[in-house]
């Protein structure tokens, strides 16, 4: 077999370039969609100009008012909890994956955790990913000892050089019967892969194929950038305790956390692995699995995550997932019949919704705040349409409702400075987004490392001491 067949196998499965972000192009459906869209605009201004920026904004506030009402229905259908399934007397095999960057400061942290599951060893197989100009991850991990079932894998050189390459090289060599994937980071719960075998072999419908863990923020030892800490593990709440939940109670698919997520081995391989070219290969994962007929759920036992920093660090991992989102849209939007509807609706309102809101953000906060100041000056009531501001208000609110019934299931304690912060959060979350247009546009493929450091250990001083961050 040829270098490139060897690459193609290892590193994409089955996977066809269509359904990947390997191409670029768009679509015949996204070029016409495209340009109906344009004739339609273009005929409405030479026709009937005055309509159009009124038809614009009641298309927003409908968009903006579903969006509100969704998360509302996302937090009444979380309310139903998770299965609860008994261990099957014979535990099936276990794969851990954990593809490893840059990552030597926390390759002890890292080791210590993977060590402290709870799982047969003898049913258990781990592979540490290394790409091979990477040293310093490798002198790191020979300068501890690794659990029995745990082992090294060096991720042949090739293109391009993202985390999913490197997961579907581990995938190839994996013997088990369920694979689950950690970041250099994590602190996965020691019970969690026993929950999720517990899951799988109760599901009599033999269509269930991904789990996912809820991800929790922990800040251990003091922070230089709270405010992101605290509107970072805020996020995570709203989402991994309260949106992800809804939608598998509700049978629809959702873009999966990169980290915590357990499969079964064999459908993995069959629907192709992971896209190596998509920078967010979770959430294009999700609905790829969804199109195929595969049906994911949520277990309870988390993995603990620390917030990745200041804005130097934040931004970076924020506009990979911007961009990632970006592809796996792009994606998933050439062909949207596969989806059916009820994986087109997750679609819009997970992604879509997720990319529309982050670019309005900061433009809506802007509006408000110059309507308010102008007005101020000059004496008068903000000039700002009623139902314009209903909308907003309405989001908010209904935001801010899911951000506290996040916080809550996940042992945070959120209250007035988190709401005021909020604002000033969300519309920096626009600055990420046109970074990501721009970065698909010219390198569309790079990967953004956010930089993971060590934990403050717990001896030293009142300081280091692992506790929640505190949201008040």
């Amino acid at each position: 077999m040829s270098a490139d067949g060897e690459e193609r196998r290892l590193h994409v499965f089955a996977l066809e370039t269509r359904d990947s972000a390997r191409m670029r192009g768009l679509s015949s459906f996204q070029w016409a969609s495209a340009i109906v869209f344009g004739l339609v605009v273009a005929l409405g201004l030479a026709f009937r100009a005055e309509h159009v920026g009124t038809a614009a904004l009641i298309a927003a506030h409908t968009a903006f008012g579903f969006s509100a009402a969704w998360r509302i229905v996302m937090a009444v259908a979380s309310l139903k909890p998770s299965p609860i399934a008994p261990e099957p007397a014979r535990l099936p095999s276990y794969a851990v994956l954990v593809a490893l960057h840059d990552e030597s400061e926390v390759v002890p942290q890292l080791v210590s955790a993977l060590s402290r599951i709870d799982y047969p060893g003898h049913l258990l197989e781990g592979f540490l990913l290394l790409e091979t100009h990477d040293q310093a991850t490798r002198e790191a991990i020979e300068a501890v000892t690794l659990p029995a079932w745990l082992r090294v894998l060096v991720v042949p050189p090739g293109s391009p050089t993202t985390k999913p390459r490197a997961l579907n090289y581990g995938l190839a060599r994996c013997r088990a019967d369920l694979v689950t994937v950690y970041d250099a980071e994590d602190r996965p719960h020691p019970l969690q892969l026993r929950e999720a075998a517990a899951r799988f072999s109760g599901d009599v419908s033999r269509r269930l194929a991904c789990l996912q863990a809820p991800l929790r923020v922990l800040r251990v030892g003091p922070s230089k950038s709270p405010m992101f800490d605290r509107q970072f593990a805020l996020e995570y709440a709203a989402l991994f305790e309260v949106m992800l939940p809804g939608l598998a109670r509700l049978g629809l698919p959702f873009p999966l956390g990169g980290t915590s997520n357990h499969f079964r081995a064999d459908v993995l391989r069959a629907i192709g692995g992971w896209d190596a070219h998509n920078v967010t290969e979770d959430a294009d994962l999700g609905f790829r699995l969804h199109r195929e007929g595969w049906r994911m759920d949520v277990i309870t036992r988390a993995t603990i995550e620390s917030p990745p920093g200041d804005l130097q660090d934040w931004l970076p991992q924020r506009v990979r997932w911007m961009k990632g989102f970006m592809q796996t849209w792009g994606v998933h939007t050439r062909r949207p019949w596969t989806l059916g509807a009820r994986g087109g609706l997750s679609l819009v309102m997970t992604l879509g919704m997720a990319l529309a809101a982050a670019a309005a953000h900061a433009p809506s906060v802007a509006w408000v705040t110059a309507s308010v100041l102008v007005a101020a000056v000059m004496g008068l009531a903000p000039a700002t349409p009623p139902g314009a501001m209903a909308i907003l208000t309405c989001g908010m609110v209904c935001a801010w409702l899911t951000i506290g019934i996040g916080a809550r299931r996940a042992g945070l304690r959120c209250g007035l400075r988190a709401m005021i912060e909020s604002p000033a959060y969300w519309s920096i979350l626009t600055l990420a987004f046109g970074h990501a247009v721009w970065r698909l546009i010219s390198e569309p493929f790079l990967w953004d490392k956010t930089r993971h450091r060590p934990d403050v250990v717990p001896d030293a001083g009142p300081e280091g001491s692992a506790r929640p961050i505190s949201i008040r």
